[in-house]
């Protein structure tokens, strides 16, 4: 018989509402750039790498949930900030929605 591992099925979670967690972060803010969006995961225990989130902002922004625009930094070269898009906001919202109903869901079993 396997044993399930704890941080495995963690892990499994997390990468399920990553998206969510992400475009919430985006809409808060208004405009987002990786490090403030990496800096917000940290500060609710939510660690994720810079290698894991470009990726997925890549599918969110083809995904047109997403755009983003160049600004220019005081310290070194121009910043990507991304924004939600119509879309992306009807999305987060749906998204949430459904969180909400499933969260519901699992605390009336447990």
């Amino acid at each position: 018989m396997e044993t399930i591992n704890t941080e495995k099925m963690k892990t499994q979670m997390r990468k399920g509402i990553l998206e969510m967690c992400i475009l919430s972060i985006i809409r808060r803010n208004k405009e987002a750039y990786v490090s403030d969006i990496i800096e917000a995961l940290k500060q609710a225990d939510m660690i994720v790498v810079e290698g894991t989130l470009y990726p997925l902002l890549t599918r969110l922004k083809n995904a047109k949930l997403l755009s983003y625009t160049w600004k220019e930094s005081t310290s070194g070269p121009p910043r990507k900030y991304y924004v939600l898009t119509e879309n992306g906001e009807l999305f987060l919202q749906e998204v949430v929605k459904s969180w909400n109903e499933l969260q519901e869901t699992i605390n009336k079993i447990i």
